[in-house]
């Protein structure tokens, strides 16, 4: 019998990505020069919000998509006293800073600059390095920071409800499977954990020894966790476990020799896995099945210009009549830009490709935070549905349905404007160095000077009046 080569299919085997054009990126963004393992970014259907240096210390760039390359001017959050090491949305906006603050932002967007947080969570003894939501529930979020101990705040109440301390070292990575039941930890002293979040009860770990773990993250429903790191000949390597043996990977794999961290990103409705090392240009995605060899390395995106993080757009905020599964945000420092990619399956219909676009996870809550720490889980625990699945959404409709099950944060009554010799101390925030009041100070000068130029003109044009009144009663016979 001959032997004859094995082909499989693939409907993701063309995948390409594709630059956002111009007037679709943001330049001039002073991006944070911080050297922290994080993206420094964050994006949700509405907003893009990044991480940026500034004289007067660390602020955050919140600009809405439609107004593009022209939002610079836009009103920043600056609200953090330290460096700002990492930010989510879901749905409002967290930092992780020391205290973590939880911030809302209004409907329409900013209006002035934003320094007061809607919640201030204190509890870390020493800086925050991690913030995770929980995948199903409303209002519970995870923090990890350089006390080695992970802490789940309940946000209705704005207090922890439970401290996970079994680390011995710094936590690098948190991942959580899809209903929110298990947590899979990376730890700087080389092990691999995987953690019932509610009673802090270790159930696997592994000490990696020939692979040093940064990045861990689950994969969907196939129980199976994916992790970036090094070999011990220091080269960049990712590995496959099963999560219910953390024994030995099922696969590990040599990606190259650069020395920039790789950070994973998976597409849970797709099975798409998206490398992405931090200083490289470049973009790797591969397709995951269940049966070997496990990945199937598909294509690879290139760039010149190296990126410092990359933000990922919702599902619900692609463009589906393109065929656009997956959207990056990546951050270029050297330019000051943030440009968007775009990974597209190419067809050549123009109707709606429900082959690609299955059913995903909505932004609707499946429970509240009570329900979730009472234990009730959402979602499917093995091949039979316990409980009822997770919010889901069609791209195909849309998801007009307002949130219904969302957080209540301590209600703070709104401050007033503050106005001191005609500047709203709210509205603009005091200098803080040299060059902030000279710059203001020159500013001030230039309105003055606009504002004078506007009296004279005024008066011209009153005289101009009252000359064009006397000629009409002039004109007129009885002088009426």
């Amino acid at each position: 019998m001959s032997w004859r080569p094995t082909y499989r299919s693939s409907k993701f085997r063309n995948v390409y990505g594709k630059v956002g054009n111009r007037e679709h990126c943001f330049d001039g963004v002073p991006i944070t020069k911080n050297v922290h393992d994080s993206h420094f970014c964050t994006v949700n259907s509405k907003y893009l919000a990044v991480v940026t240096e500034s004289a007067g210390g660390v602020r955050l760039f919140l600009c809405p998509f439609a107004v593009g390359a022209s939002g610079l001017a836009l009103p920043k959050v600056c609200g953090h006293q330290g460096n700002v090491l990492d930010i989510k949305w879901n749905p409002s906006l967290t930092t992780s800073s020391r205290p973590v603050r939880v911030w809302e932002i209004p409907e329409g967007g900013l209006r002035r600059n934003m320094t007061a947080a809607l919640l201030e969570l204190y509890g870390h003894s020493r800086r925050v390095g991690l913030i995770e939501w929980h995948p199903t529930s409303s209002g519970i979020l995870f923090s990890a920071g350089y006390d080695y101990k992970v802490l789940i705040w309940n946000l209705e109440l704005g207090e922890p409800v439970k401290m996970i301390d079994c680390h011995t070292d710094v936590i690098l990575s948190m991942s959580f499977n899809t209903d929110g039941s298990l947590m899979a930890t990376s730890c700087k002293d080389r092990s691999l954990r995987v953690i019932e979040p509610r009673s802090g009860r270790v159930l696997q770990q592994a000490s990696c020894k020939n692979h040093r773990v940064n990045r861990v993250v689950f994969l969907g429903n196939m129980k199976r966790l994916l992790t970036t790191g090094f070999s011990r000949w220091n080269t960049r390597q990712i590995a496959l476990w099963d999560q219910e043996d953390l024994s030995m990977p099922m696969v590990e794999e040599d990606i190259d020799g650069l020395s920039g961290m790789l950070f994973p990103f998976y597409d849970a409705d797709t099975h798409m896995l998206y490398l992405a090392g931090k200083g490289d240009g470049n973009i790797r995605y591969f397709e995951v099945t269940t049966e070997k060899p496990y990945l199937q390395h598909l294509m690879e995106f290139r760039s010149p210009a190296p990126q410092k993080g990359l933000g990922v757009m919702p599902k619900h905020g692609l463009d589906v009549g393109a065929c656009e599964v997956f959207r990056f945000y990546k951050l270029i420092p050297l330019k000051g830009l943030i440009e968007p990619i775009s990974m597209i399956v190419p067809r050549r219909s123009d109707t709606y490709q429900e082959d690609i676009y299955p059913m995903t996870a909505g932004t609707e809550p499946a429970l509240s935070a009570a329900e979730w720490l009472s234990g009730i889980n959402r979602g499917t625990t093995s091949y039979v549905c316990v409980y009822p699945d997770p919010v889901l959404m069609s791209l195909k409709e849309g998801y007009s349905r307002p949130n219904q099950l969302v957080f209540k944060a301590p209600v703070k009554k709104e401050k007033k404007s503050m106005v001191v010799n005609g500047i709203d101390l709210l509205e603009n925030v005091p200098p803080r160095t040299e060059n902030e009041m000279l710059r203001m100070f020159f500013r001030q000068q230039e309105e003055l000077r606009r504002l004078k130029e506007e009296l004279a003109s005024k008066d011209v044009r009153i005289r101009q009046l009252e000359l064009e009144l006397n000629n009409l009663k002039n004109l007129s016979p009885n002088g009426v």
